[in-house]
């Protein structure tokens, strides 16, 4: 698996190969490479101000757990598993629950900014649809909430979301399919046909369009 790093790809297998050879230092390009989705992971998903030190434990864990690591699997689900992981133990640690903030935080740094020549009643229009779409989110079950923060506010492909929660794709499909209705039913005043439904709104967060999914393979 090729990963993206700045302006270069990393080869993903060749630099665990070289780690598992005894070259711990190479293991820094696979954090510099995961380091910014892995911090949107986890202030995604209630991490907070725990964000830093919760990918930072993500990371020595996977380092320490290489030997393990599947070949041919790709680093990114699989290391995002971990920050879930981690996140979660630390938000039942501090006894806290995921914040609207903190979400609204995490989608704001996956979107694009809106640039400065926007018609300002359009802007406020997105950033009001926007609030309403993550108070939505908090009202969703865990693992709703879940496969549609991995599946588009991540921008992760099925395959990927499926590796990284654990799931088969039969039901990624179908939690993201019943995910999307109950936001739709949270949020009535996008209309299907609307750019700015739920699935739509996600869509444009992730760079994605929305997939439909049946319900099958729960």
């Amino acid at each position: 698996m090729r990963t993206r790093e700045g302006g270069r790809i990393v080869d993903e297998a060749a630099v665990i190969a070289r780690v598992r050879a005894g070259e711990p230092e190479a293991y820094a390009e696979l954090v510099r490479a995961h380091t910014g989705i892995a911090l949107r992971a986890a202030r995604a998903l209630g991490a907070g101000a725990d964000a830093e030190d919760v990918v930072q434990q993500a990371f020595f864990k996977a380092y320490c757990s290489l030997g393990r690591f599947r070949d041919g699997a790709a680093f990114r689900p699989w290391l995002l598993s971990i920050v879930a992981n981690e996140t979660r133990n630390t938000v039942r640690t501090a006894g806290r629950q995921r914040s609207l903030a903190d979400r609204e935080a995490a989608l704001a740094e996956a979107e694009p900014l809106i640039p400065p020549s926007a018609d300002p009643a359009v802007a406020a229009l997105a950033i009001e649809r926007r609030v309403a779409l993550l108070g939505a989110l908090e009202k969703l079950s865990e693992e709703h909430r879940l496969v549609v923060t991995y599946r588009y506010l991540l921008e992760m492909d099925e395959p990927e979301t499926a590796a990284a929660l654990g799931w088969p794709r039969g039901t990624v499909k179908s939690r993201l399919s019943r995910a999307l209705r109950k936001l739709g039913r949270l949020l009535p005043e996008f209309e299907p046909s609307d750019p700015a439904a739920p699935g739509a709104a996600l869509g444009h967060v992730g760079g994605t369009e929305q997939r439909g999914g049946g319900d099958e393979g729960e």
